[in-house]
């Protein structure tokens, strides 16, 4: 089977799995009290994540896919900071001691929309709420169109290690379709302000498949960015899901790449990026040869959560912020998507749980078979199940999906070895949906899977 038509019967729609069950299975089943009674069970050695999420932004990207609204005033600014710190009270509280904290990120949004002086009261309040190890890693997310002198300086203090930039494209048409203006000067600056400011690890975020984008396009881009020597570069696909965003049908559909375009864009991309000398990592990701992530990449000690692959082993993720979710030994939870349930819920001292999910041992087992698959390209099924107490006899009801694939060239499947090929990564996705019980084709609304 050639390139184009494994495109034609695997590029479906299928979800991302930087969880397991996926977030459309959450549901109102589990409550504030059930939160409660998980963040109170969490082992005393267990090490926390924590998630900050800032749902603003200075302008629309119409390319957008986050829980986001543009916001210009500080009021609101200042009271969403003001929340965040009852939330954090109100976990803490509710775990009853200081957990130890190994990973801090922010993301959005924009979380350098808030005041300086709000992010740094943040950031000592979760400190004095938590044990923050000294060689944490604290991640911010950035928009190097709005990073003030004010903020960089606040990050600087907070002890920001890494800095994520938004990047997209550098082609000016591409860049009024999607309403984000950003040069590769304006890009440049916002670099050298980070590493003068002592924040020296940085990631970029490039995408593919976007309006009157195109395979030469995108390979300037891909060189321009890489000028800047970033640790770390994500090369994600357009997500166009108008039905769930509104604004991306501003977008016309007609501006879009087709389905060989789009993977011709990927693969021009991920050659560039590869050919200047940074490791492959997972799906999406890329890492220069001496960082952590690309060491994780080749130990075989990737994960991957709702930011995507990362080095962080920590067995819980706290979410704080409306929108933001939680990963726990005993379930996933999600706290209210809308600001406004979000701040009524922790302002009468509740926990601003919208849903959520319980696992299953079966949940569990599949999840870390999916995160194999997604993270290593391969998974030892028989191995994966004893781990968990359990037969490998229980995912062969991925067999006729992983035959087909077979015969199609995407994997190789012997007794219970999984590997993916070559020619399969790029289906990766796919592969980890054979083991999904709870997909459902056609019913759920996921993004492509190339």
């Amino acid at each position: 089977m050639d390139t184009n038509q494994r495109l034609a019967k695997y590029d479906r729609l299928v979800p991302r799995y930087t969880s397991y069950p996926t977030a459309p299975h959450f549901s109102g089943a589990v409550t504030p009290a059930d939160y409660a009674a998980w963040l109170r069970g969490l082992p005393e050695d267990a090490p926390l994540s924590l998630y900050l999420h800032v749902p603003f932004c200075a302008s629309l990207c119409l390319f957008c896919a986050c829980h986001t609204t543009v916001v210009n005033q500080r009021a609101p600014l200042e009271a969403y900071a003001q929340t965040l710190l009852m939330e954090i009270d109100l976990v803490s509280r509710t775990i009853g001691r200081r957990q130890k904290v190994q990973h801090i990120h922010w993301g959005g949004g924009t979380p350098t929309s808030l005041p300086p002086t709000a992010m740094r009261d943040i950031m000592t309040r979760l400190r004095a709420f938590f044990d923050v190890v000294d060689d944490a890693e604290v991640a911010v997310e950035i928009d190097p169109r709005t990073l003030s002198a004010a903020s960089l300086d606040a990050l600087a203090e907070m002890g920001t290690t890494r800095a994520s930039l938004g990047v997209q494209d550098f082609d000016p048409k591409v860049q009024e379709a999607i309403n984000r203006h950003q040069d590769l000067a304006l890009t440049t600056q916002c670099a050298e302000r980070l590493r003068g400011a002592g924040i020296r690890s940085l990631n970029l975020d490039l995408i593919y498949g976007l309006p009157y984008q195109t395979t030469g396009g995108i390979r300037d881009t891909v060189r321009q960015a890489l000028g800047l020597r970033p640790d770390r570069v994500a090369v994600f696909g357009y997500a166009h899901v108008p039905w769930m965003k509104k604004h991306q049908a501003l977008i016309p559909d007609a501006s879009l790449p087709g389905r060989d375009e789009r993977y011709a864009q990927q693969q021009a991309a991920e050659a560039a990026i590869a050919e200047a000398g940074y490791v492959r990592v997972g799906l999406d990701h890329f890492a220069l040869p001496d960082d952590a992530l690309a060491q994780a990449s080749l130990s075989n000690s990737l994960k991957r959560n709702f930011q995507g692959y990362t080095t962080d082993a920590a067995p819980v993720l706290l979410g704080l912020g409306a929108s933001s979710i939680g990963s726990l030994p005993d379930g996933y939870v999600q706290n209210h998507p809308g600001v406004p349930a979000w701040r009524d819920a922790v302002h009468n001292g509740t926990l601003p749980i919208a849903r959520g999910i319980a696992l299953t041992p079966a949940d569990r087992l599949r999840r870390d078979v999916i995160e194999q698959i997604m993270c290593g390209f391969a998974v030892d099924l028989a191995e994966t199940a004893a781990r968990h107490d359990s037969s490998p006899a229980g995912l062969m009801d991925a067999a006729p999906a992983l035959q087909e694939m077979e015969r199609d060239g995407l994997v190789h499947w012997e007794g219970y070895q999984l590997s993916v090929t070559q020619a399969g990564r790029p289906f990766v996705r796919n592969v980890a949906a054979a083991f999904d019980t709870w997909l459902q084709p056609g019913a759920g609304r996921h993004s492509s899977a190339v």
